[in-house]
C-alpha cells in the first residue's frame, strides 16, 4: 500500500513535511537506518512522426537530442535537492536514463533508475531525472514541433526503507 491510499482506508494520510502547525519542514531522518534504494520512474514526450525521426537521426539543428537529454537527466537527478525545497541532498550511487523510441505512438518514453545507499528513497531522483530528459527533449526539438507533449509521469516502482517494496506499474 502506498501512503496516498490512506483515504481509501479511511485513515487520513500523515503529511511528513508538514509540522504540527502545518507549517513546512525537512524531515529528520537521524534514526532512520540507512538502507539500499532505488527507484524507477517513466515519462513520455509525444511528437509528430517527423521530429521523432528526427531525434533519431542524431542531426537536430542543437546537436544530440538522445544523448543530451540523458546527460541532462543524470545531472538533474543529482542536483533535485537543489530544486525541491525539502528534498535531503544524497550521495547517489547510481543513474541510468534510458530513452527508447516508440514509433506506433510517435513518443519517446523516458526511464530513469536512481540508486543509493542512505536514510531516505531516491523517487524525487528518479522523476526529477524524467521531467528534465523530458524538458530537454522539448527544448532541443521545439523548433520543429511546438506541439509536443510531455506526459504520463509517474513513479513505477521503489526498493528499500521502511515501507519497503512498492510496484505501481
Amino acid at each position: 500500500m502506498t501512503e496516498s491510499q490512506g483515504a481509501a482506508d479511511s485513515t487520513p494520510a500523515r503529511l511528513s513535511h508538514l509540522d504540527a502547525s502545518g507549517r513546512p519542514r525537512m524531515v529528520d531522518i537521524s534514526a532512520k537506518q540507512d538502507t539500499d534504494r532505488e527507484a524507477t520512474a517513466k515519462g513520455s514526450v509525444q511528437m509528430k512522426a517527423e521530429t521523432l525521426s528526427l531525434a533519431l537521426s542524431g542531426r537536430g539543428a542543437k546537436g544530440d537530442v538522445l544523448t543530451t537529454a540523458q546527460l541532462a537527466g543524470v545531472m538533474a537527478a543529482k542536483k533535485t535537492h537543489e530544486l525541491i525545497p525539502l528534498c535531503h541532498p544524497l550521495l547517489l550511487t547510481d543513474i541510468n536514463v534510458s530513452l527508447e523510441p516508440d514509433e506506433k505512438r510517435n513518443a519517446m518514453d523516458i526511464t530513469a533508475t536512481v540508486r543509493t545507499s542512505g536514510k531516505t528513497g531516491v523517487e524525487m531522483e528518479a522523476l526529477t531525472a524524467v521531467c528534465v530528459a523530458a524538458l530537454t527533449i522539448y527544448d532541443m526539438l521545439k523548433a520543429a514541433d511546438r506541439g509536443m507533449r510531455i506526459g504520463d509521469i509517474r513513479l513505477v516502482r521503489k526498493t528499500g526503507g521502511k515501507s519497503g517494496d512498492i510496484e505501481l506499474e
